[in-house]
């Protein structure tokens, strides 16, 4: 598997028996043979994109200290800003080459999870950065949810199975900068090889090359979605869950060329997380004598505190 699988969502919704049923075969082969497919027909339109595009330049251009008041101690990232470095990748100390800001879920109807989540942060400087990054976060979930439905009958399983355990879930968008590099990195890379925690990723299409994915001869593949695609990937929990069946790839994000080291990088992935109390016990149709349990059972939300502290943007 040397390229990136590409899928149509219009096909999934089309109502179409034949087509929907394309797609699922589609998406369940790639992601148990790379864990990643590069994704059209979603929910984000056009402007949408590039509203998002101007409000995150916009808001990493502001000066430092503008920035800094929007680190919120306590809370491990989670919502607002995280400096230059902070985060590293499981198992390694050299900080990642990137600032990042997180917008967290917008909980409906259960004050109990608006008191467990962290509000999400305001910037004052920037009229539209907080409804553009809403807009982007529900049309990114919603993208989601469908990309779900059709895993869960590749599944065998219900297909709203996942449904209950995503509606409030622990989701984050991620816009991210990778400044210009000044000087030669000292054993650091922009994104260090790494899986993801949660039980699938959308990215939307980067502002420059850079990702990788490492397919199952341990080659590292350039994963680069057209325009109007999203690159989705299968996360931790959903490897734990299925037992492995669907995989949970190894990805990175190297350093430019020297002659690109001047330009900074944009990418904003959208981290599906379910609620917590989701257990991540794996499925008993994906066990069996030639495929035995691999992990042992724990819930979504103790397996995020773990990895939380794994990547040191929490202590024990």
């Amino acid at each position: 598997m040397n390229a990136i699988p590409s899928v149509n969502l219009e096909d999934f919704i089309s109502g179409d028996k034949k087509r929907k049923e394309k797609f699922i075969k589609e998406i369940g082969s790639a992601f148990e043979d790379i864990g990643f497919v590069a994704l059209s027909g979603h929910f984000l339109s056009e402007k949408l994109v590039e509203d998002l595009y101007t409000e995150i330049k916009n808001f990493f251009n502001l000066p430092q200290e503008v920035k800094d008041k929007y680190e919120i101690p306590g809370i491990g990232g989670q919502r607002g800003y995280t400096s230059f470095g902070k985060e590293h990748a499981k198992g390694r100390k050299e900080g990642d080459l990137k600032e990042f800001w997180h917008f967290g879920q917008y909980v409906e109807n259960n004050p109990k999870l608006e008191k467990a989540y962290p509000p999400n942060v305001k910037v004052e400087e920037l009229d539209h950065f907080d409804e553009t990054g809403k807009k982007t976060y529900k049309m990114l979930e919603k993208t989601a949810k469908y990309v779900l439905r059709a895993l869960a009958l590749h599944l065998e399983l219900d297909e709203t199975y996942f449904d209950e355990y995503i509606k409030n879930g622990n989701s984050i968008l991620r816009p991210i900068h990778y400044p210009p590099i000044k000087e030669e990195p000292k054993n650091a890379v922009r994104a260090a090889a790494h899986g993801d925690i949660n039980l699938i990723t959308l990215l939307m299409g980067a502002h420059g090359k850079g990702l990788q994915v490492k397919n199952h001869e341990g080659e590292w593949v350039d994963a680069i979605a057209k325009p109007d695609q999203l690159m989705i990937n299968v996360g931790d929990m959903l490897s734990r869950l299925t037992n492995n069946k669907l995989k949970s790839t190894i990805h990175q994000v190297v350093n430019p060329p020297k002659e690109l080291w001047g330009t900074s990088r944009y990418s904003v992935p959208f981290f599906m997380h379910p609620i917590s109390e989701m257990p991540l016990n794996c499925l008993g149709n994906c066990v069996d004598d030639e495929h035995p349990k691999q992990f042992e059972d724990i819930t979504a939300g103790d397996f995020l505190h773990e990895r939380l502290i794994d990547l040191g943007l929490i202590t024990k």
